[in-house]
């Protein structure tokens, strides 16, 4: 009986022992395989990351891609092309349809780019063209800002026979006028002229 008591308790120690001896095992098990889902997960995260970054990359390619497109049925001019959209239309609503088309209505900032759009226009409309520029006071009378509201550090007004601008309050919007060779006259912002929209290419 003694025998067996003595028994039982050595069996339970060694139990007690073993189970001891393997608990510290199965702890970095544990640690271990939880490692291994942070890694995994920290892993998803990294691809879900970078497949956003490939979709935004193929996008500004395909945009680019229409614009060059764009370009090659326009004019290109250092890092931006003018192209005629068809019909005529008011100041704002030739705007309007520049925004609508993903470019702003054409603004010339030098001379450089004034003369490409002139030459443009005589070859696509013939030399009896005026073409609505993206300047206007209508904010304030004689502030001339182009179509983002900055101010028009870049004008080319006619001043040699009618001294522009020369319309006043009634005259809030700017053509370029083919006869007078690109110069720039200021025009009733509903008159129905030609337009181009400017694309920028990056």
């Amino acid at each position: 009986m003694q025998l067996r008591g003595t028994s039982l308790v050595l069996l339970v120690l060694y139990l007690l022992q073993t189970t001891h001896e393997q608990a510290p095992n199965t702890k970095p098990r544990k640690n271990a395989a939880l490692k291994k889902a942070v890694v995994t997960l920290s892993m998803i995260e990294d691809i879900k990351k970078q497949i956003a970054h490939i979709l935004e990359e193929v996008s500004l390619l395909k945009e680019n891609q229409a614009l060059h497109t764009v370009c090659l049925r326009g004019m290109k001019v250092y890092k931006k092309c003018f192209l005629l959209m068809a019909g005529q239309k008011s100041f704002h609503e030739a705007a309007d349809d520049c925004i609508l088309h993903g470019g702003t209505l054409s603004t010339p900032h030098n001379h450089d780019e004034n003369d490409a759009l002139y030459d443009y226009a005589r070859t696509t409309l013939g030399e009896d063209h005026n073409i609505w520029v993206g300047v206007t006071d209508i904010s304030v009378e004689g502030d001339w800002m182009d179509v983002s509201s900055k101010s028009a550090n870049y004008t080319n007004w006619e001043m040699e026979i009618t001294k522009q601008p020369d319309g006043g309050t009634k005259a809030n919007c700017v053509a370029l006028s083919g006869p007078s060779i690109g110069k720039w006259f200021d025009e009733s912002c509903s008159l129905q002229k030609n337009y181009f929209c400017q694309f920028n290419i990056p």
